[in-house]
């Protein structure tokens, strides 16, 4: 393989199929666009992605393309619409499929059965097919069939309960936590699947639970039970192991700093940042096992201190001593920090229906075939007429037709 094809990602040369909607369904099929893969994204008018949906940015009325979150996880895809009712739609997806090396989709288990578009169908027609279906539990066992979101699977995971203030009822995460992890997980397994066929020709099936790969992420609460029959519970900034740890109120509004002490050197060197005050040299402070037991007395002193300085004073003062300590971003620094532009979190797009917006980028850089956003989120079928007529040479003509049919709709 030539540099130049190496340029345009590592995975140039494979098309995927994308069935995927909403937040888990769209990421994997991303991540896979911007390391080269071709991407077809499959939507229905008859039933749109519900991040097509939501309040209008430009102008009051709906507009299924108006959704930022739905530019930023479907870029660098093609997209065409097929009316999955009509048996003709059906087909062309089967078509589509034959040419493509990876099937995504992220529906109720049995729903591509139903359509005729499961796996047992599909590689009957594509033997070495890779096909990853992404469900809450799971395509098997008794939770198969139950309803669940994001937030669903961050309960039944065991996640919320470990999420709140200590002493106080579980808060949870009201973030689709679930949903990135379950999608991040199938991507790797494709990527797998994807080597496993190059060495043996073979194609398998993928079967991802949401649920499985969130408590998969909570090592330490599961192991803390198997090993000392405790059940981890709210415990808001606790850390066993480090104290001071938090976040700590800084001068303006709703202004925050996290400052992490994990050593004695650390503590020395926050220690003299503040200048020594005589309530550092307590005795109930000169020790790790100390400060964890008088933590909370710890914490007040030291927000005492920051409550009269600004995050950023905080942050490279104590930086400047050895010591763990940042701001607490929102959206806009995020965006405009010198570092995350300098790293290229962000690229800016445009799109013809909010012109310049930012797009985040994938969080690795690859030295010799880096992953790009070549290509802004792509209209509701926007490339019907280029997929279906180069890959399935189909006419124009046929294509208008089965537009005006609601076949291709």
């Amino acid at each position: 393989m030539n540099t130049l094809r190496n340029n345009r990602g590592p995975l140039d040369g494979y098309r995927v199929l994308d069935f995927g909607w909403v937040l888990a369904g769209a990421i994997p099929g991303m991540v896979l666009a911007d390391m080269g893969a071709e991407v077809i994204k499959v939507e229905s008018r008859q039933r749109l992605d519900y991040m097509r949906m939501g309040r209008p940015i430009v102008g009051d009325q709906p507009d299924p393309e108006q959704h930022p979150m739905f530019h930023n996880v479907n870029r660098n895809k093609l997209s065409v619409t097929l009316n999955t009712m009509h048996q003709q739609a059906i087909e062309l997806a089967r078509q589509l499929a034959a040419r493509c090396d990876v099937v995504i989709e992220n529906f109720s288990p049995g729903v591509m059965e139903r359509l005729g578009l499961g796996h047992e169908d599909l590689r009957r027609i594509k033997p070495d097919l890779i096909m990853a279906s992404i469900s809450s539990t799971g395509q098997t066992g008794p939770l198969r069939d139950l309803r669940a979101y994001a937030p669903s699977i961050g309960a039944l995971a065991g996640l919320d309960s470990t999420l709140g203030y200590e002493g106080g009822r579980p808060l949870g995460l009201k973030h689709a936590y679930g949903d990135i992890c379950g999608a991040l997980h199938t991507v790797f397994a494709i990527v797998a699947a994807l080597y496993q066929r190059q060495r043996t020709g073979r194609g398998q099936y993928i079967d991802l639970s949401m649920l499985r790969a969130t408590v998969a992420t909570q090592g330490v609460g599961l192991m803390e039970y198997i090993m000392t029959g405790r059940v981890m519970q709210p415990r808001g900034n606790y850390d066993p192991t480090m104290a001071p740890y938090g976040n700590y109120p800084c001068e303006g509004e709703d202004r925050w700093v996290s400052i992490a002490v994990a050593t004695d050197e650390e503590w020395q060197g926050l220690t003299a940042a503040l200048g020594s005050p005589a309530w550092t040299a307590d005795p109930k402070f000169t020790s790790r096992y100390g400060r964890l037991k008088h933590r909370r007395e710890l914490d007040q002193h030291l927000a005492q201190w920051t409550a009269g300085r600004s995050a950023e004073h905080v942050t490279e003062l104590l930086q400047s001593h050895g010591v763990a300590a940042v701001p607490v971003m929102g959206a806009e620094e995020r965006l405009f920090n010198p570092h995350f532009r300098a790293r290229d979190l962000y690229a800016d797009i445009d799109h013809p229906a909010l012109g310049a917006e930012p797009i985040f980028n994938l969080m690795w850089n690859l030295s010799r075939t880096p992953s790009a956003i070549r290509r802004r989120a792509p209209l509701m079928g926007e490339h019907n007429q280029q997929v279906f007529c180069s890959l399935l040479g189909m006419s124009a003509q046929e294509v208008r037709a089965l537009e005006e049919a609601q076949v291709i709709y």
